[in-house]
């Protein structure tokens, strides 16, 4: 019986240590799998199978709108500056006249849509940080999707929040015009 290779290849790449990385080499040099909070590099959760189930999902019904009416780009786990820290969507879209700049760096401005589908070790608290900290740098809306409760609430401001359940449909409104879809098909 043979012994499998268990040796994880990114456990060579050394992290730089606590402190000694500044926001702006963050956004150039990109850590995989991790998001720079507040000067501190913190480890992001893994989805499971259902947490990618669902952002396929958002993927296949915000794709259309966005490409057929030409108003930006969609992106998966890309880094974005976020007040004093760099932040990764589980998707994000930004608007055509938002787009520039070096395309293999982190965006030195928020997305305008952030979408986060909450994962089963997601602290409730830590999301609703995240949320209000893309919303206090400039992103126009977040979505958070939640798989247990199959809700999707929709955060413009500290006090423009809505929830939407299985029953409600979820559109673009101004941000991604052109958009809307039943909430239930983000959840198949």
């Amino acid at each position: 019986m043979t012994q499998l290779d268990t040796h994880d290849p990114l456990q060579d790449i050394p992290l730089p240590e606590p402190g000694t990385m500044t926001l702006d080499e963050f956004l150039e040099n990109d850590v995989e799998g991790y998001e720079f909070i507040e000067g501190e590099l913190v480890p992001m959760t893994t989805g499971a199978k259902r947490h990618g189930e669902i952002g396929v999902n958002v993927i296949r019904y915000l794709y259309s709108p966005v490409v057929e009416n030409k108003i930006g780009q969609l992106y998966l786990l890309t880094s974005f500056k976020v007040g004093n820290s760099v932040l990764k969507p589980d998707l994000a879209f930004v608007s055509t006249p938002r787009l520039s700049g070096d395309k293999d760096k982190g965006f030195p401005i928020p997305p305008d849509l952030a979408i986060e589908v909450v994962s089963p070790i997601d602290i409730q608290y830590q999301v609703i940080k995240k949320t209000l900290a893309y919303l206090d740098a400039g992103t126009r809306c977040v979505w958070v999707l939640e798989p247990v409760s199959q809700t999707v609430t929709v955060y413009k401001s500290e006090t423009d929040i809505k929830t939407l359940t299985r029953e409600g449909t979820l559109t673009g409104d101004d941000v991604v015009p052109g958009f809307s879809c039943p909430v239930e098909l983000l959840f198949e």
